[in-house]
């Protein structure tokens, strides 16, 4: 997936969002507060607190708006299932410890933030946003290479400093952190050849390695898991222009292949409950081999996202109403 850049002068209407002279003042009163406080009293320093930190929407005024009057805080909006996730959000961790204080990177699981991904208008992930004293402002979109984000970031630390008086203060990148526990490589070398097939990009080689460990395995939900994820970036891939594919469904909603196809793209960019809704309804209207198509692809996604979560639960239960 191609990283689509965003203008850094578009912002998201946040209740929050504050003047620049008023957030230079406030940056500067809480800079020379802290500087009066005894050490240990008072918010915490730069370097008393995680580089990387995982936000919700109970804590997001805190550790992002609030944050945001002292650092940059970027934002990764990212989920499980989404394959460039994985490729982007270890880029931007590695980057936040390198910049050692510049900036604090957000994590944001847009699964379970519905309402943060909405309100940010985002259209696909994975997204980048920062927040620079209550201003949110969008950064680029999609898997994007070191070069760029660095130079993203740059821009980003510059304008926080030149229009908002904001600089983050330097820190020892290991300080508050928790050491990451090396991930535990998968038993079986065939899922870890699967693996590596997908994080590589080689989609046919990933597809064929996970059925053939779902073959010897079928209950391997990683596996699973893998072969779905695979199987949808596949199809994306082929799939070409996304606004024309987008127009024929709106034009025709009898045509099936171009109705799985949105859905297909709707899930990829994080709307999964309307790509579940629209295949419900397509299974509703159609009939035959029509039909059958709509059903077997939303089961496919339902694999891709899990099947205990409870977009998937609700969407079951429409898909056994209009079958039964």
């Amino acid at each position: 997936m191609q990283p689509r850049n965003m203008p850094m002068s578009g912002a998201v209407d946040l209740s929050a969002v504050k003047a620049a002279a008023e957030a230079k003042q406030k940056a500067e009163e809480a800079r020379a507060r802290r500087a009066t406080e005894p050490a240990g009293q008072g918010a915490p320093a730069a370097g008393a607190v995680s580089l990387v930190i995982d936000v919700d929407e109970a804590d997001f005024e805190q550790e992002v708006l609030q944050r945001s009057a002292e650092v940059p805080v970027v934002i990764d909006f990212w989920a499980e299932w989404c394959q460039p996730c994985k490729q982007l959000s270890p880029i931007l961790e590695n980057l936040a410890r390198e910049y050692a204080g510049r900036f604090v990177l957000a994590k944001i699981d847009v699964d379970r933030n519905q309402m943060l991904f909405q309100q940010f208008g985002v259209q696909g992930i994975p997204a980048v946003f920062a927040v620079i004293a209550g201003q949110a402002l969008p950064l680029f979109q999609g898997a994007a290479p070191e070069a760029q984000i660095r130079e993203v970031l740059d821009q980003l630390i510059l304008a926080a400093e030149q229009r908002f008086g904001i600089t983050g203060a330097p820190v020892d990148p290991a300080a508050g952190q928790q050491p990451m526990a090396a991930p535990e490589p998968p038993s079986d070398p065939a899922l870890a050849a699967a693996h590596d097939a997908l994080d590589s990009g080689d989609l046919g080689g990933a597809i064929r390695a996970y059925e053939n460990v779902l073959s010897a395995d079928p209950g391997n939900t990683e596996a699973r898991l893998g072969l779905g994820q695979a199987q949808l970036l596949n199809r994306i891939q082929e799939l070409g222009d996304g606004r024309e594919i987008r127009k024929k469904a709106a034009d025709d909603p009898t045509d099936v292949g171009a109705q799985l196809a949105v859905a297909d793209l709707d899930l990829a960019g994080g709307h999964v409950e309307d790509a579940f809704a629209r295949l419900v309804d397509t299974v509703r209207r159609s009939v035959g081999e029509d039909r059958n198509a709509a059903r077997v692809r939303l089961l496919e996604l339902f694999e891709v996202v899990g099947s205990e979560d409870p977009r998937v639960v609700s969407a079951r239960g429409a898909l056994s109403r209009v079958l039964f």
